[in-house]
């Protein structure tokens, strides 16, 4: 259903852009996020974006660095991460929530179907 893209290794302060593929039907009608898990933590919900109006939430964590986007010709969710900082080093995941259209909060128990998640290692 889901397959991530754009991870990579990157120095502190640079920007990576990661992508999504998923189907018209996905992104039209189920809200979409991104999660991020390190080793021996549970996964991070990282931001949100509603399908009906494009709005979007964030982790503090990430607030003011990272921008959810998606782009239903390319049938692609993104997510560009600016400023990186070491502690961003993790594998990121897509994934939709299936209840609607809107996003209810990033609780990964609330998410329906995953990626297989793509590696992004912050580091100088």
């Amino acid at each position: 259903h889901l397959m991530e893209s754009g991870g990579g290794l990157v120095q502190p302060g640079g920007s990576l852009r990661l992508s999504c593929v998923a189907s018209p039907f996905t992104l039209n009608y189920y809200a979409m996020a991104w999660f991020r898990q390190t080793p021996g933590k549970g996964r991070e919900g990282i931001s949100c974006i509603a399908s009906n109006d494009g709005s979007t939430v964030y982790a503090d964590s990430v607030k003011g660095r990272f921008t959810i986007s998606r782009d239903v010709a390319a049938n692609t969710l993104y997510l560009q991460m600016n400023n990186l900082k070491s502690e961003d080093t993790a594998v990121y995941y897509c994934a939709t929530d299936e209840e609607g259209p809107l996003c209810r909060d990033l609780t990964p128990q609330k998410y329906d179907y995953w990626g297989h998640g793509t590696q992004v290692t912050v580091s100088s």
